[in-house]
């Protein structure tokens, strides 16, 4: 079969570079000591509570590794045997479309995509790096939300759909920053996928004392985006082999063999067995940037679970699952894995544009396509995620497939 290849595109996986004042523009005075960028060398780092963190290698975008710079490596073609860092080669100047909305609308016509999604990039080191003093992370999130507003917009020209990210420490504040986006017109929120560390320690979001958040995400009919972040296990690992770098780019094979995605399939098994998903069944969850190899496996355990102990369950586990969620696997992983578990009107392209682990441009993932047909194509390029959103599909038969609201 040929593979269709004229879909119109929606990114569900897309991101921007900050600009060096994203974290601290709208910092309260009280806080600044807290974040700074510092020289180690000749290289800039970021300092959260005085320990300079190297997860993120250049913190400031100003160079960046080319867009499908690492794609041998992602894609398992890595005969030469190279690392992340050889293969970045040469550092590029970041781009205005790496920066600003109206830049990125060009890049994207020239790339043939109509949405996007957009998430930030500094904000995965957020939360782990402040995670000891909860206040400060909500402070820092506010300050990237509004620094977000300010440049990119929540929505840019029915577009570019950004994604301020919420965090769920605090209650009250997770409540009233969901008001906040809302406010300023935001169509989907980012939530990482982890347990969270409130006044009383840590616990998973999805357990009842955080039910008023849920109530009003379900309320105002927004979708929450899981993101992949810097991993919540990278204390458990380091017991195993304690590293000699965080820089995820100098990861060991040990490290990436068992980090894997172990967060995602965590966080999603906590909305269903905590109940979250039963108590709110109308909320609309995506998993992005996690790839779907572990789904299988999920199933495969909550089945298990439901099996032995099915009083546990208010609900079939895997009902809620295939009601609630949807799943964006890699570019180079299978959409099979998503399609055979959770669905066709579940499954969600992402190219991670422009971040080296992601594709040179999208349309590049039709050499990785899996001979999809037209229909099935144009949900998974595009229809999929407008309906996530709520958004008109663009299949020229009208849309087929119900949304889940």
């Amino acid at each position: 079969m040929t593979q269709f290849t004229d879909a119109p595109i929606f990114d569900a996986d897309q991101h921007m570079y900050e600009t060096p004042d994203a974290l601290t523009r709208h910092l309260p005075e009280r806080y600044r000591r807290a974040v700074q960028f510092v020289q180690v060398g000749r290289a800039t780092r970021i300092a959260i509570k005085g320990k300079i963190t190297d997860y993120i290698p250049n913190p400031t975008f100003d160079r960046v590794a080319a867009p499908g710079a690492w794609e041998k490596f992602f894609s398992g073609q890595n005969r030469e045997g190279q690392s992340l860092r050889e293969m970045t080669g040469r550092a590029i100047e970041s781009r205005p479309s790496f920066r600003e909305p109206a830049p990125r609308l060009v890049e994207m016509d020239a790339q043939g995509v109509e949405e996007a999604l957009v998430y930030p990039t500094l904000a995965n080191l957020v939360e782990h790096s402040a995670a000891e003093d909860p206040e400060l992370v909500v402070a820092m999130i506010h300050a990237l939300n509004r620094w977000m507003l300010d440049t990119w917009g929540y929505t840019h020209a029915d577009r570019l759909f950004m994604t301020p990210v919420i965090s769920c420490a605090l209650v009250d504040d997770a409540r009233r920053e969901l008001d906040y986006v809302l406010e300023n017109g935001a169509k989907v929120v980012l939530i990482k996928p982890a347990p969270v560390k409130g006044l009383r320690g840590w616990r998973s979001p999805a357990l009842p004392e955080f039910d008023p958040f849920w109530a009003d995400v379900e309320r105002a009919g927004i979708p929450v985006v899981l993101h992949s972040s810097q991993p919540p296990l990278d204390d458990y690992i380091n017991r195993w082999e304690p590293p000699d770098s965080n820089d995820f780019t100098e990861m060991s094979a040990f490290r990436w063999v068992t980090l894997g995605h172990r967060e995602i399939a965590d966080m999603l098994t906590s909305l269903i067995c905590h109940g979250t998903f039963t108590r709110f069944p109308k909320l609309r969850v995506a998993s992005i940037e996690n790839g779907s190899a572990w789904i299988h496996p999920l199933f495969d355990d909550l089945e298990s679970a439901y099996g032995k102990m099915p009083q546990a369950f208010p609900e079939h586990p895997l009902e809620v699952f295939r009601r609630n969620v949807w799943v964006s696997p890699f570019w180079e992983g299978s959409v099979a894995d998503v399609i055979s578990t959770v669905g066709w009107d579940r499954v969600l392209f992402g190219s991670d544009f422009p971040h080296p682990e992601g594709l040179a441009e999208p349309r590049g993932y039709y050499a990785y396509a899996e001979g999809m047909d037209e229909k099935r194509t144009r949900d998974f390029m595009g229809d999929n995620a407008r309906r996530l959103l709520g958004l008109p599909v663009r299949d020229p038969a009208g849309d087929r497939t119900p949304v889940a609201v």
